[in-house]
């Protein structure tokens, strides 16, 4: 027997309602639970510790510390739209049902649509950047003291198996994360600013703060002559600040478990605000404690061991203590990719269950209260998208490049239609007011600027090993998105459709063919065009 539901429960599921949909996810989230995932899933130690190399080689410790304010200054405001638009409406589709909700009804399918799937590429490409980041660490940390010999394939594998795990324990459902992400949240602050404290307390010698402040390193090319030469010191330090916008990503994961947390139209927007608040001073706290206890820079940038952060860790604690604090980090980068995948499926649920993605994949288990078929479609695209490591040096940063470049323009599309059609934006508790436009504006030209600098080249010569294929990706989907649309989408396709009415009518959800029939009926003008989001 159900115990009663509280009136702030009654809230929340009379507010899902009036968006059209019944509450399916159990609501077991508080707001500090929000936050905690997109605080687990932004993970500073994540992008810190996997894209050290990338930032000493790319503008090196100036450009990783000034680059670490920017970032997080430019990417509160992106914050701020997006709380604003979360709590008006707080769906576990995200940015892709802002998106019809905003927009003009004559374009809310379109951009429905679009966002839904640079959304879907980005949470894809963000679990992957994740969890194979962790591969490589277990890799590069097994090599300490053995005569284990990494290689892509055996690093593949080892990613196989973490992304496999990841998915057995989100098919648990909500009660088992729950109580990981407590765990998640101690490790990614007490855990974490020991570790700091302990790297800053033990470093023999520390570096200066010139040094960490105005340093700059140009390792892009490998024939010695890299891109401040034949660009410039700019271009340079555009492309190093992919370390810091990476790892501030993640944060619409308070969005995507709206449905599942209480007093959502509060709680949401605080948990994204939150999240990237708190991660851009832990973020700092970080990298100034790696950077200050860099014993020789030479030898950390070029270490035997291809990571800087372990050779910064065995010259201050030696072999065995490395590998202690090495673990630490790697048990933080397991709970970010673990709620990564956890976000990922909850898109991909809201997405298939509005018509975007197939059907099958919006099926709940009953026991778990989990969308189990959509957690294992994340887990088998997220593989996928590894597999040209075996074929490339630069994969991992193309993967982060991927992932950083479709979240935030799934991040940017609601803010940019809310900003141009304020008419139809009706704003819930947590409302910006004048500022809003102006936050919006300034929001949408970030995003426009890092769109750009990270489908440039970013090591020299560009070879086959060395080419960022992340234009070519973010490419596909554009075409496939844009082209799928013209040719069949368009004809079908007509934004988030309101579930509750459709069972009013006598639809049964749990056949796709008359899911799509309703969408073809709306389309086309019939009688269940009241199905529509608006």
């Amino acid at each position: 027997m159900e115990a009663p539901k509280s009136n702030m429960e009654a809230m929340d599921e009379h507010k899902l309602a009036e968006m059209g949909y019944r509450q399916d996810l159990k609501r077991d989230w508080s707001m500090l639970h929000n936050f905690g995932v997109s605080f687990s899933i932004i993970s500073v130690i994540t992008g810190l510790t996997t894209l050290f190399q990338y930032g000493l080689n790319t503008g090196g410790p100036g450009v990783m510390s000034v680059g670490w304010i920017v970032v997080s200054f430019f990417t509160m405001f992106v914050g701020l739209g997006m709380a604003e638009i979360v709590s008006a409406v707080p769906t576990s589709g995200g940015p892709y049902f802002w998106a019809a909700i905003l927009a003009p009804k004559s374009i809310a399918p379109f951009a429905s649509w679009v966002t839904g799937w640079f959304n879907l590429l980005g949470q894809v490409a963000v679990t992957t950047g994740i969890t194979f980041g962790l591969a490589n660490l277990i890799s590069t940390t097994a090599t300490v003291g053995t005569s284990y010999e990494p290689t892509a394939g055996k690093t593949l594998g080892i990613y196989a198996a973490v992304l496999f795990s990841h998915g057995v324990i989100n098919s648990f459902g909500v009660r088992t994360l729950r109580y990981l992400n407590n765990t998640s949240i101690i490790l990614h602050s007490v855990g974490i600013s020991c570790f700091c404290i302990a790297v800053l307390a033990k470093a023999p010698t520390h570096q200066s703060a010139k040094f960490v402040f105005s340093t700059f390193n140009d390792a892009t090319g490998g024939d010695g002559i890299g891109w401040s030469v034949r660009a410039s010191p700019a271009y340079v330090a555009s492309i190093g600040v992919l370390m810091s916008q990476y790892t501030i990503t993640g944060f619409d994961a308070s969005a995507h478990l709206s449905e599942e947390t209480r007093n959502a139209s509060w709680s949401a927007p605080l948990g994204v605000l939150m999240s990237i608040g708190v991660s851009a001073l832990f973020g700092f706290f970080v990298i100034l404690a790696l950077l200050f206890s860099i014993q020789d820079f030479d030898t950390t940038v070029g270490s035997d061991y291809e990571q800087p952060v372990l050779q910064i860790l065995i010259d201050i604690f030696g072999e065995g203590g490395a590998i202690v604090l090495m673990t630490l980090i790697m048990v933080c980068v397991y709970h970010c990719g673990l709620f990564s995948m956890t976000s990922n499926s909850r898109m991909m649920f809201g997405f298939s269950r509005d018509g975007g993605l197939p059907h099958f994949f919006d099926r709940v288990d009953k026991r778990h209260r989990a969308p189990i078929r959509a957690i294992w479609l994340a887990a088998t695209l997220s593989f996928l998208l590894a597999v040209p490591s075996l074929g490339s040096t630069v994969a991992f940063s193309a993967a982060t490049s991927i992932a950083t470049i479709g979240l935030y323009i799934s991040y940017g599309l609601p803010i940019l239609i809310g900003m141009i059609w304020p008419q139809h934006f009706e704003k819930g508790p947590f409302n910006l007011r004048l500022a809003s436009r102006w936050i919006a504006l300034v929001a949408v030209l970030w995003i426009c600027f890092i769109t750009i600098i990270f489908c440039l080249p970013t090591a020299n010569p560009v070879d086959s090993q060395t080419l960022n294929y992340t234009p070519v990706a973010v490419g596909i989907v554009a075409l496939w998105t844009i082209g799928s649309w013209f040719l069949w989408a368009r004809r079908w396709f007509t934004g988030p459709v309101r579930q509750i009415q459709a069972e009013q009518l006598g639809i049964d959800l749990e056949d796709p063919a008359a899911m799509e029939k309703v969408e073809m009926q709306a389309k086309l003008g019939g009688d269940v065009d009241n199905l529509k989001t608006r």
